[in-house]
């Protein structure tokens, strides 16, 4: 099998303020056609790995990038206030650095919500968006009443302290236990590879992740970590592709209703045997769904 750096392109790194983010490209392989670029964003606890399987092929018709959102991967671990808006400057001055033309952007989960931000707040940036479910981290605080979400909050931060966060981390890093979890976002056993289990681990053993996975935690409860989705879908005036898993049990399938008419541009197509991440659970079945959507960036040139 050929290792999973062949397939994810040349490893890059690139400095912004100060700190070390990795990223990958894979230059197009057809020479007759001129295509939008892609670049692709993971989700929470993964990395540019991720997309291993789908860079080859995504790669055919289009030059395709995957970066690391700071804090995860490749990239810097760093003790900040995490927030869309933060990975959204990231991508942007990252952008405007190295392509500076329109691309398509691609993410998984939480890299969902950075490209719905990025589009929003950069149209400049995007041409298309595709989104594999999309969480929306202000319907758990509608959810609650005030008294109660303060109480909650509370009682989160009491749990979440670096005394417990850094011994919790060295028990989730252990491939048995990690093990257990990525089942949790992939119905299909099959897909859950000793290859997998190492790339997501591998990040959990860089110096300061501990540290970084305590500012996440915090990060991820404030008000102001990311607008709500519904309000940002409604106002993008581009092709929006929108797939979520069926068996998906980390952002319940049930949730994708809630954007489906938001939006006249929007696509909506369910995969019913896929879970969290069905790009890496079923690629082949995932690209005929993306291959022909993305037909329409393509132009032929000869």
């Amino acid at each position: 099998m050929t290792q999973w750096f062949e397939r994810v392109g040349q490893q890059r790194d690139w400095l912004w303020r100060g700190w070390q983010i990795r990223y990958s490209v894979k230059r197009a392989a057809a020479t007759d056609v001129a295509a939008t670029p892609i670049v692709l964003l993971h989700g929470f606890g993964a990395a540019l790995e991720h997309w291993r399987h789908n860079l080859p092929t995504l790669a055919e018709g289009h030059t395709v990038y995957a970066v690391d959102l700071l804090g995860f991967g490749g990239s810097r671990k760093v003790k900040t206030t995490y927030s869309t808006r933060l990975w959204a400057e990231q991508l942007y001055e990252w952008w405007r650095s190295l392509i500076g033309v329109p691309v398509i952007l691609i993410g998984n989960s939480l890299g969902s919500l950075v490209c719905t931000v990025l589009a929003h707040s950069y149209p400049e940036m995007v041409s298309g968006l595709v989104l594999l479910n999309l969480p929306d981290v202000s319907l758990r605080q509608a959810a609650m009443p005030s008294w109660l979400a303060s109480g909650v909050y509370q009682l989160e931060n009491a749990l979440s302290g670096p005394w417990l966060i850094k011994p919790l981390l060295k028990l989730l890093r252990r491939p048995a236990v990690l093990r257990s979890w990525i089942k949790i976002a992939y119905p299909r056993s099959a897909a859950v590879t000793l290859e997998l289990v190492e790339l997501i681990s591998r990040p959990a053993y860089d110096e300061g992740s501990g540290d970084t996975l305590w500012a996440l935690s915090r990060s991820l409860r404030r008000s102001g970590f990311s607008p709500a989705m519904t309000e940002v879908i409604a106002q993008l005036r581009i092709p929006i592709l929108l797939i979520w898993g069926e068996r998906d049990r980390m952002v319940p399938f049930q949730l994708a209703q809630r954007f489906t008419n938001l939006n006249p541009q929007l696509t909506f197509i369910s995969m019913p045997q896929a879970g969290h991440c069905p790009h890496d659970e079923y690629p082949d079945e995932f690209h005929e769904i993306l291959l022909p959507w993305l037909d329409c960036f393509r132009t032929h040139t000869q």
